[in-house]
């Protein structure tokens, strides 16, 4: 039994924001200390299959999980299975009836509640498949542990790369996601945390954390995505700024095709140095979708790996605790060398460029000659012009000097904090493996046949 809980502040940052100098100068004089990063991953995600041609692959986590592995990355963080997450943790935030219909629906019931699935939103996009609330509870599961090492000073930085899954709302599927892992762990954060910032470089716009956090102003919501030409989800409109409590909490920068890592980088830097400074969060929840990189299968930005890699890199330079985690991405290969890069950067460990060799995956380098490499397209128009970035600024920042002051909330006995899973790192010699060194850490995969190719 837990001994009664006492409210308590956030952990002591190692940073303090308010030391920040207004100019981005000061990030280089940062003191340099050792993060605690925790790594969740359950192989069972992996092995998901949204059916024959569906752009979603979660086989993409195994990949990038196996490459992890082979840059020998696992042995500076501490790998966790993650706890499933229940009907009750969905409920935090979802619908009763929705989550109650995604536990009990399986593919050969599909055609006895067909008002249902349109309901909420199932079906092409969001398919029913085998597995799939087990799919929901894991990734899940994954953010929500993550956010918990943080609220209890037991990590710096969490990494869950099968969450991220943005457009969920409260009762409806959305854009290949079903359960909202990031509002959920959000949730969690904000039991410790009085402010919480969540930053998205997802090529879509993070249209369910925002629609969740629109009208407080607890979480700010900055969201770097394509906007226009009916392009998904058609939401994200630079005028959209929260309402109620949360006017000017919400942070949208709309982007035309061709984007490149100087122009986004530089915009990048630029809004969320005046967001950290003027909101002064004490915890960042930051979505990683891998589909604004070049050459993604759905995306039309072209971001290298090192633009992509860039933005997590400044934001760790806060020193504030952060929870990182996947989100969109549907070319497997680039993918698997995102995430495992910014699980390299995360660390602070560079890799080489040279794939190491390793079982099962390393066929599907070939595409890039075995190089952990994602470049630019030359041939690729930047439609992003250097006016159109200008008016970027000068709104984001108009909007962001109405929060010039971090908002005052009171302190009062906050609600029960979930508990420490009781994690068990033999869980992975069970079912996984890893040549002869470092057994129990990979998965042996499936047939290559479920997961078609890009």
């Amino acid at each position: 039994c837990r001994p009664e809980r006492k409210t308590r502040a956030p952990c002591t940052r190692r940073w303090e924001l308010s030391e920040i100098s207004r100019t981005s100068r000061t990030l280089g004089k940062m003191p340099v200390s050792k993060e605690r990063v925790c790594y969740f991953y359950d192989s069972e995600v992996g092995t998901s299959y949204y059916g024959p041609n569906h752009p979603m692959k979660p086989h993409r986590l195994c990949m990038t999980h196996h490459l992890v592995l082979a840059y020998g990355l696992h042995r500076h963080l501490q790998m966790f299975r993650p706890r499933k997450a229940t009907a009750n943790d969905f409920l935090q935030f979802h619908a009763e009836d929705y989550v109650k219909f995604l536990s009990s629906i399986t593919p050969d019931k599909q055609q006895q509640y067909i008002s249902q699935m349109q309901r909420f939103n199932l079906g092409e996009d969001c398919p029913i498949f085998d597995g799939l609330f087990e799919f929901c509870r894991s990734y899940t599961g994954g953010s929500i542990d993550g956010a918990v090492r943080l609220n209890n000073c037991l990590s710096d930085i969490a990494i869950n790369w099968s969450g991220g899954l943005h457009h969920a709302k409260k009762a409806e599927a959305s854009g290949f996601c079903y359960i909202n892992d990031l509002v959920l762990a959000i949730l969690e954060l904000l039991k410790i945390h009085p402010r919480v910032v969540y930053i998205d470089i997802d090529i879509h716009h993070g249209d369910g954390v925002e629609e969740a956090f629109y009208m407080t102003d607890r979480v700010m919501t900055v969201s770097f995505h394509k906007f226009g030409d009916m392009f998904f989800p058609g939401t994200g409109s630079i005028e959209d700024i929260g309402n109620n409590t949360g006017r000017y909490y919400s942070v949208n920068v709309p982007l035309h095709d061709g984007i490149d890592d100087t122009s986004f980088t530089e915009l990048f830097k630029f809004v969320m140095q005046k967001v950290m400074v003027n909101y002064q969060p004490s915890a960042i929840v930051l979505q990683c979708g891998a589909d604004s990189l070049a050459a993604d299968r759905i995306g039309c930005f072209n971001l290298s790996l090192d633009g992509h890699a860039e933005c997590v890199n400044f934001m760790k330079s806060f020193k504030v605790p952060i929870l990182v985690t996947g989100g969109g991405g549907y070319t497997k290969s680039n993918v698997a060398r995102c995430w495992a890069n910014e699980t390299a950067v995360i660390l602070d460990k560079p890799l080489p460029k040279e794939i190491p060799f390793h079982d099962y995956y390393y066929e599907y380098y070939s595409d890039a000659d075995y190089q952990l490499r994602i470049q630019s397209r030359t041939h690729i128009e930047n439609l992003n012009t250097s006016e159109y970035l200008d008016s970027i600024k000068y709104q984001v920042s108009r909007n962001l000097s109405s929060v010039e002051s971090a908002p005052c909330v009171e302190f009062k006995e906050a609600p029960p904090e979930s508990l420490i899973p009781e994690f068990d790192e033999d869980l992975f010699s069970s079912d996984l493996r890893y040549g002869t060194t470092d057994a129990g850490l990979l998965s042996t995969p499936r047939s290559d046949s479920l997961y078609d190719s890009d």
